[in-house]
């Protein structure tokens, strides 16, 4: 599949909160059987819920090992830290990945944010204006390997001399994903690296805002908005109708909290029919990959629902 066609993909953007592998891979091979195009993990060495000592799988490692038992989806990290590793490594497991999948791998980066990690691991947190050049160079660094027959670097952050990776990934564009919003450091790198964009879908009016922002940092670096691919993330609590929806997500409130700052990221409790109402604005500003967030437990009864009423809907525009 191109990634800039204008093709309508929908998936499930899982984590690593698992405590054993065939939980990870159940949730991978049934997104296939439900018809999702793409799964993918985040890229947390410490959980972002469950507490200081919850479980959680490293991403990239466990992403290669579902990639190789699944056969169709689109196999992603959303996104990877570009503190956790030099990106000529990031670049080597990622073409490591591709291969793996029969290139299926899109690869999301982003400058990287709270991580109960970097306090138990003893793992250095930069500054966001830090994290944020590193992030460009990053994006420079791991392109470079992943095209030229050697690259030479020379960054504040990073550098490479006559570096060499081989093979290269089997996509002749291995698409890399940037995840971020942030109006006047993160687009901007957005503008000049991305092939597909990704954030937290909001409303309707802060996307608009939001994407007239990229677009005026596309502009500046002279490249058409257009080329970049738009991906929003979300979460739904669905029902046959309003009262399961209802019931559903009041179960939901008893076990994360009335409080919980995940309510935000939920776009719709009702029915996929209002699922598909609230998901439509986004379609008109060019959003084309729509990603259900399906973190375990995972909630499989609005994952069906979204597979066999949404999806369809959203792809037919």
């Amino acid at each position: 599949m191109q990634i800039h066609d204008d093709t309508v993909r929908v998936g499930l953007h899982s984590g690593q909160q698992y405590r054993t592998f065939p939980e990870a891979l159940h949730l991978w091979q049934r997104a296939e059987e439900l018809g999702f195009d793409w799964v993918s993990l985040f890229d947390h060495f410490r959980p972002p819920l469950g507490g200081p000592a919850g479980p959680c799988f490293e991403g990239l490692t466990l992403l290669s090992a579902l990639a190789a038992r699944t056969t169709r989806i689109r196999c992603a990290v959303l996104v990877s830290a570009v503190t956790w590793r030099h990106p000529a490594l990031a670049a080597a497991a990622a073409a490591t990945v591709d291969h793996v999948s029969g290139g299926r791998l899109e690869f999301g980066i982003g400058a990287a944010g709270p991580d109960l990690a970097y306090e138990q691991y003893g793992i250095p947190f930069p500054s966001a204006g830090t994290r944020l050049d590193m992030l460009d160079e990053a994006c420079r660094v791991m392109r470079g390997l992943w095209t030229g027959e050697s690259s030479t670097f020379d960054g504040k952050h990073f550098r490479l001399t006559d570096a060499h990776l081989e093979p290269k990934p089997l996509q002749r564009r291995l698409p890399l994903v940037i995840g971020g919003e942030g109006r006047k450091r993160t687009l901007r790198v957005v503008a000049e690296h991305a092939d597909i964009w990704n954030t937290l879908a909001g409303t309707p009016d802060a996307y608009r805002a939001t994407l007239s922002s990229l677009e005026g940092h596309c502009a500046a670096v002279g490249r058409d908005p257009r080329d970049i691919r738009k991906s929003v993330t979300f979460r739904a609590v669905l029902g046959e109708d309003a009262r399961e929806a209802r019931e559903r997500a009041e179960e939901l409130r008893r076990r994360i909290g009335a409080d919980s700052p995940d309510w935000s990221e939920y776009v719709v409790v009702g029915t996929p029919e209002q699922c598909v109402e609230r998901l439509r604005p986004y379609l008109a500003l060019g959003v084309r990959d729509f990603l259900l967030g399906a973190r375990p437990p995972v909630d499989w009864r609005s994952c069906e629902l979204f597979a066999r009423h949404v999806a369809p809907a959203l792809r037919a525009g």
